[in-house]
């Protein structure tokens, strides 16, 4: 996992009479904590409401966990739910985990990767279109703003290259992957289902969210392996699957991302391929139901419709 200074050992022992998990703290090499961030992250205390140096919030980037600095929540899912915390109606795909809370009523969210107390989550407010509100302590956060991100913590890359299923199931094998979410992007409709997607009303097209360690690979390689697990000559289908839906496209976040996209089709071009991939910046990428995420990997299945073929 991303963030994790050293090899990691630690221990989590269920509390079956509480329903809650209690952390124990042996000879761990994870970062150094305050009285006040243990009281919190280790002891599941709750700091105070409007005190929190993430409750307001604004800048662009990466909120990651103090404990381990695994990355937790983008802050384009964060929002103002005037309930003196900060709130996120989503979280980067399995960076944390939903327990029982001790109280028996609520429910606990705790980093994945070390086990570090977050705070509780709640469904069905109405503060944003996803209805979830996931309450964090600040002090349970660490920032990393966008132009850090860029330079060596994390990156974010956007395909879409016929089914979700099969292109997350070959891009998580790559190395320096950190996390992948398919859902659906380029539509012109709020909270699209799949239904919606795969009738053509709603515009979307079928999409993987991929963030990545820059440090580990870059988006040239990943743009290379996008072209090369996929035919990038088909036009609305990919496989046995029809509709404007499965066709070949790159959303691209910056201009040096475009930049390498189309450079890499020019490559393509002379090598004899007719590429019909779009190129087109990122609008808003909405996550795919939950039975969608991590489908093959789920299943033990291997794609039907995704191969590797060596292009470059």
């Amino acid at each position: 996992m991303i963030g994790v200074r050293n090899i990691v050992i630690y221990i989590f022992v269920l509390s079956f009479h509480t329903g809650s998990t209690q952390i124990t703290n042996h000879d761990m090499n994870y970062n150094e904590l305050t009285a006040d961030e243990i009281n919190v992250i280790i002891d599941k205390g709750t700091e105070m409401p409007w005190t929190g140096e993430y409750v307001d919030h604004k800048e662009n980037g990466i909120y990651t966990c103090k404990r381990c600095d695994a990355a937790l929540y983008k802050s384009k899912n964060k929002f103002d739910s005037n309930c003196g915390w900060p709130g996120f109606d989503d979280e980067i795909e399995g960076a944390v985990k939903r327990v029982p809370d001790a109280d028996g009523k609520r429910t606990e969210i705790i980093c994945a990767n070390c086990g570090g107390h977050l705070g509780h989550v709640f469904e069905g407010e109405g503060f944003t279109d996803k209805n979830i509100r996931h309450c964090v302590n600040s002090i349970s956060l660490n920032f990393e703003p966008e132009n850090k991100t860029q330079e060596g913590k994390t990156d974010t890359a956007i395909f879409a290259g016929g089914c979700f299923w099969g292109v997350e199931y070959l891009m998580q094998k790559e190395a320096g992957v950190i996390s992948t979410t398919v859902g659906y992007t380029g539509g012109k409709t709020k909270t699209p289902t799949y239904e919606e997607v795969c009738s053509g009303r709603s515009g979307h097209i079928e999409a993987i969210e991929i963030i990545f360690d820059p440090i580990k690979t870059s988006y040239e390689i990943l743009a290379k392996l996008f072209f090369e697990i996929h035919d990038p000559t088909h036009v609305d289908r990919q496989g046995p699957d029809r509709g404007e839906q499965y066709r070949s496209e790159i959303f691209y976040l910056n201009d040096e991302q475009k930049k390498t996209v189309l450079h890499l089709i020019e490559i393509l071009k002379t090598k004899g391929y007719d590429i019909t991939t779009k190129v087109t910046k990122a609008s808003e990428f909405w996550k795919a139901e939950n039975y969608h995420q991590d489908y093959y990997k789920n299943k033990g299945a291997l794609p039907y419709c995704h191969a590797y073929t060596k292009r470059f």
